[in-house]
């Protein structure tokens, strides 16, 4: 008789969290497709941008970095006035004032215009995804949600892939109107940002409370596990302690190394392609796209294998150390396939880490923690995002090629991958204590 209600009390949960994996996550993917299309987009204007304004490698690698010294300044405010006003206010206004900035890249003239533009789409940008995850930790339980941040987090992949070869075709458009290609590309992918802003000013809700798609016993299923997880947390930090905890400083340095490797390579791909492949953009977009299929396809399955085992820093470290041995390969590759199969590889690793690095923080951090702590990992992060690509445009600079560059890419992700392992004791330690208790 007691297997019954058990039934009864788990059905609303599913059912709940089904609802919301339907009606959320397609919603946030799409727009973290935009947000990374827009991020990364610069990588393929550059095949024509850099020769018509006079860009040099390094004065490249460093503009195309300076998107993250805004993003690094704004993301902690950001995530709070989300955590004040909501979601759905909050991720709209950043999406159409991101698209607006995106469309204006257009009218960059030269290195000075670069640098500032490529900082103002930073500054718009800041505190979207750490908002969005904050604002999974709301719906779903910590046993859902690396599933939950993958799937989303997938869209950084399939950006990849859709990015080349819609970039490649849009650069062909050189000369209509007046434009140039590379014009048009800013043009023509900027524009879904603000149209999806508006989208989600009317559609999102700010929580389980506001989403009238739920019946009550719903909402109260939601509201219990996620509080069950939430009490299940051994020390919820307030926010001066979530700044001192030294987990979240350990988190913020992997992080720092998977995104030093990932934009490393992301905004060099199309001209790490175009230095052993002489095609046209549109060939050179395809090729590009390569990469990104085996990433999404990596990130999902590793996710999944961190929600059943329950190995956070494990599936972290086992991920980036696969990444920084494809990009070492890559670096010592004879032949252009290889090259290719090595990023490919790369790649695949480091994306795979996202899902499982960022169920960590939610483990240990709650509330105005979770949402200064979460932030402050990504910006710190993310500042990896700028010393990556400059670090590859000076090294190419020096050295007339990306062999040298790769291994110091995979230099960093092989850092990353034994902090990961250091994360890992923090892991085991905070498992031992909750038993204890």
């Amino acid at each position: 008789m007691s297997a019954l209600p058990e039934k009864n009390l788990i059905a609303p949960e599913a059912t709940a969290l089904a609802k919301a994996r339907r009606r959320l996550l397609p919603l946030l993917f799409v727009l973290y497709v935009v947000a990374y299309v827009d991020r990364i987009n610069v990588g393929f204007a550059a095949l024509e941008m850099n020769r018509a304004l006079g860009l040099t490698d390094a004065v490249y690698g460093f503009g195309a970095g300076l998107f993250f010294a805004g993003y690094f300044i704004f993301e902690i405010p950001s995530n709070l006035i989300l955590a004040r006003v909501g979601a759905r206010r909050w991720i709209a206004r950043i999406m159409i004032s991101w698209g607006i900035v995106a469309i204006a890249m257009m009218e960059v003239r030269g290195a000075a215009s670069f640098y500032l533009m490529r900082f103002l789409l930073g500054v718009a940008e800041a505190g979207f995804f750490p908002g969005v995850i904050l604002y999974l930790t709301f719906w779903f339980p910590a046993h859902e949600r690396a599933r939950a941040i993958a799937l989303f987090m997938t869209a950084a992949a399939i950006a990849g892939i859709v990015a080349g070869p819609i970039s490649g075709a849009i650069l062909t458009m050189h000369g209509a109107l007046g434009l140039a290609g590379w014009q048009w590309l800013f043009v023509l992918e900027g524009v879904p940002a603000i149209v999806l802003g508006i989208v989600v000013a009317a559609r999102l809700p700010d929580g389980p409370d506001e989403a009238a798609w739920l019946s009550g016993p719903e909402h109260a299923a939601i509201a219990e596990a996620v509080a069950r997880d939430s009490g299940g947390v051994p020390h919820a930090l307030n926010l001066k302690q979530g700044f001192a905890d030294p987990r979240v400083w350990l988190l913020a340095a992997i992080y720092f190394g998977t995104v030093f490797g990932v934009y490393g390579v992301s905004f060099w791909l199309p001209q790490i392609i175009k230095g052993f492949h002489q095609s046209g953009d549109f060939v050179v977009g395809l090729l590009a796209a390569i990469p990104f299929v085996a990433a999404a396809i990596a990130m999902v399955w590793v996710g999944r294998i961190s929600d059943r085992t329950g190995n956070r820093a494990l599936a972290v470290a086992l991920s980036v150390f696969a990444g920084a041995a494809g990009f070492a390969l890559a670096a010592i590759a004879p032949t252009p396939a290889l090259e290719l199969a090595a990023i490919t590889i790369g790649a695949a690793g480091i994306f795979s880490a996202c899902g499982p690095f960022w169920a960590v923080p939610s483990e240990f951090l709650s509330g105005s923690a979770a949402a200064c702590g979460i932030a402050l990992i990504n910006s710190v992060g993310n500042l990896g995002g700028f010393f990556g690509p400059y670090a590859v445009g000076l090294v190419r600079e020096a050295t007339r090629g990306f062999s040298a560059a790769l291994a110091v890419l995979a230099i960093a992700l092989a850092a990353a991958g034994v902090l990961a392992l250091v994360l890992r004791r923090f892991e085991h330690s905070s498992r031992s204590v909750h038993q204890a208790a």
